[in-house]
């Protein structure tokens, strides 16, 4: 949205420090004209913020290349073989469809438990499948990426990586998180805003409308509305527009279904995690 400059150029010069492969580079401006770009990048300038999963779409169908490389203007890649060596393990294991780089703050504050897709979080390091993706630097080969019929637009924000990575699996593909590959990014809380609470709520009864079997949807959904009660017991700040968000996703279209089949609900529950929770 054009609100971080300083982090835009410092992602920016991490993508162009890049060896070994090469880039084919969009910076989308959600509501605003990207200017003063280091050469050879270009802009895509929307007329409104049309949400981030949106903003990534509009990108990826601008973009040449066999792979496609999701970097947030706040994030950056220290190793310039970091694209090459990511390529090299989808290039090695072709039962991979989508990577998510362990992320780091390059500031040396304590990182989130949430960058660790899984529930289980243990060593940091440790590869290992995941069902959702942290979407700030995320790398998928376009022919896997365009049979997900991409990011999921009417999120706006919030739940579009369960999302990705979901459809990822019902390609008969996995989502390999890469413990041993670092992304940057300052460790902040989303949870400042009262629209994260929203969203997080009315997205999560989306994810599960959109793509679970229907008689999952309500299994789903009440363990994780369980979850959420239990957490705001020690965290109340938030919970009535977190209650606002689930009335709204049980009220409020989420943009068609997609459906995920019974095949991949097997696939995932034998890779460690069902879609139930």
């Amino acid at each position: 949205m054009g609100e971080r400059p300083d982090d835009l150029a410092r992602s920016l010069a991490s993508l162009a420090a890049q060896v070994g492969v090469a880039l084919d580079v969009v910076v989308v401006g959600n509501g605003w004209i990207p200017a003063g770009l280091p050469k050879g990048v270009r802009a895509l300038a929307l007329p409104e913020n049309l949400g981030i999963p949106a903003g990534r779409n509009r990108g990826a169908a601008q973009v040449s290349g066999d792979y496609l490389f999701f970097l947030d203007d706040d994030a950056s890649i220290p190793s310039p073989t970091f694209l090459a060596d990511a390529i090299a393990k989808l290039k090695a294991d072709p039962t991979i469809g989508l990577l998510q780089p362990r992320v780091v703050d390059p500031s040396g504050r304590e990182n989130p438990r949430r960058w660790i897709p899984r529930i289980r979080k243990g060593d940091p390091r440790h590869s290992s499948n995941v069902f959702s993706v942290w979407e700030g630097a995320t790398l998928l080969p376009r022919a896997v990426f365009d049979a997900t019929g991409g990011w999921g637009e009417p999120y706006f924000y919030a739940h579009e990586g369960i999302e990705l990575a979901w459809r990822v699996w019902n390609q008969g593909k996995r989502v390999l998180y890469a413990g041993d590959l670092e992304a940057n990014h300052p460790a902040t809380d989303p949870a400042r805003h009262d629209f994260y609470y929203r969203l997080n709520a009315r997205n999560r009864v989306w994810l599960a409308k959109r793509n679970l079997p229907w008689v999952l949807v309500p299994v789903y959904v009440a363990s994780w509305t369980g979850i959420q009660l239990l957490r705001s017991i020690r965290r109340p700040a938030g919970l009535k527009a977190w209650l606002g968000g689930w009335v709204a996703g049980w009220r409020e279209s989420p943009g068609g279904r997609l459906g995920m089949t019974w095949a991949t609900v097997w696939r995932m529950t034998r890779a460690g995690r069902p879609p139930l929770v």
